[in-house]
């Protein structure tokens, strides 16, 4: 868990796990209310593969094929 200071850790972000799991993922309040933590991990996507970053040299290639503006 982040820590917001030396005081302690960072509040739990409700809002944030509200928005995910009523507006976003649409469950309903008694679903929701029911799941585990680990569960509302996964449906929120949270056991999803990380892509990897574009590296320097295929982001420069990508630019060089497909520049911003005509090349004069």
């Amino acid at each position: 868990m982040e820590t917001g200071n030396a005081a302690g850790p960072a509040p739990f972000p409700w809002a944030r796990v509200l928005h995910v799991g009523l507006c976003l993922l649409r469950l309903p309040p008694m679903q929701f209310w029911a799941m585990t933590p680990r569960e509302f991990h996964a449906a929120a996507g949270g056991l999803a593969p990380r892509g990897t970053a574009v590296s320097r040299a295929d982001l420069d290639g990508l630019m060089a094929r497909f520049p911003d503006a005509p090349r004069v």
